[in-house]
């Protein structure tokens, strides 16, 4: 599985309309789900949280959770689903994740995340990785970093994605912990030299491809996170430059479109709302001619009782007027 670029899995973004509709973009990139709770996936409906379509392959979950059965049966349970990858948040520094005992504060604790990890690597023949932070609170010397990675490599995890910020669990919002903590590339290109046998994968403040081409001479790999989101078509630039696999012409936005239309179709025809989908669709022109008709006309009529398909047929013929006219 290459892990050279991926796309960070991320709460309320990184659905599978989401990922199918950048998977449309990007044939290469590894993709995350959003994480999903241990409990969520025992006490509720799996299906509702795993099922997922196979061209989103290859593709990634990541699990939530501090209770080494628990995780040990979810991460069986993403296996038999046919994830390639169970990924472990030891990351997201949220109130509610915090509450929940898992996230960035379980980094305060390596002893138990590796307890986790070996639970989880015990029951599944597919990777196990773990995303975490430089650093929670305090707790944020060099040192404790190499032990926790240290620790958890013995326990059997050979890919780590690192968010190159610490991660404050008082006083700032999962916002803010994306935006204030300064980003410390060195902290985990030293990760890597002190641990070259293991894939580092570095997250965090990347938006351009020369920024991740400079990060790849230290590091294995580069998780993008929000670019991927609010600028979809950044990872077809991606795709041209790393794999030479597409073109980056306004056509090829277009055509991305009408590959999307017909899965658009299938879940409307499964009751799934039209906005439910199209929120993620809405930046796929930014900074080109149309882009505020393209999200202004599906924003405003997406939400709609009965939205249709039409909404995207005529939202894509109006941004193609406003190119020949420009």
């Amino acid at each position: 599985m290459n892990r050279l670029i991926s796309v960070a899995p991320m709460m309320d973004c990184t659905d599978r309309h989401d990922r199918y509709f950048l998977r449309l973009i990007a044939p290469h990139v590894l993709l995350y789900t959003e994480m999903v709770t241990v409990n969520a996936l025992i006490h509720g409906d799996s299906d509702r949280f795993l099922a997922f379509d196979s061209l989103e392959h290859p593709l990634a979950l990541q699990l939530g959770g501090s209770d080494p059965k628990k995780l040990e049966y979810c991460a069986k349970l993403g296996a038999e689903y046919g994830y390639d990858e169970i990924n472990l948040n030891v990351g997201c520094p949220s109130d509610r994740v915090k509450s929940g005992q898992f996230g960035a504060c379980l980094m305060l604790n390596p002893s138990l995340v590796a307890e986790c990890v070996s639970a989880m690597c015990e029951a599944v023949l597919i990777p196990v990785t773990v995303k975490c932070r430089i650093g929670v609170d305090h707790q944020d010397s060099y040192e404790a970093l190499h032990h926790f990675i240290s620790t958890i490599a013995n326990a059997g995890c050979q890919t780590f994605i690192i968010h190159a910020r610490k991660a404050w669990l008082n006083g700032l919002s999962p916002k803010q912990n994306r935006e204030i903590p300064p980003l410390r590339y060195d902290v985990v290109k030293q990760i890597k030299q002190d641990f070259p046998e293991l894939t580092i994968i570095v997250n965090g403040g990347i938006k351009s491809c020369d920024e991740i081409t400079e990060l790849l001479h230290s590091v294995d790999g580069v998780m993008i996170g929000r670019e991927a989101y609010s600028n979809p078509f950044f990872l077809a630039e991606i795709e041209k430059k790393f794999f030479s696999s597409v073109d980056v012409d306004m056509d090829a936005r277009h055509a991305i479109i009408e590959k999307f239309i017909p899965y658009v179709e299938r879940q409307l025809e499964n009751k799934i709302r039209l906005t439910n989908i199209t929120r993620h669709i809405l930046g796929l022109y930014q900074g080109q001619v149309g882009a505020r008709i393209w999200r202004r006309y599906i924003s405003e009529r997406a939400h709609q009782s009965g939205a249709g398909i039409e909404i995207l047929t005529e939202a894509l013929k109006h941004v193609r007027d406003a190119q020949v006219a420009c």
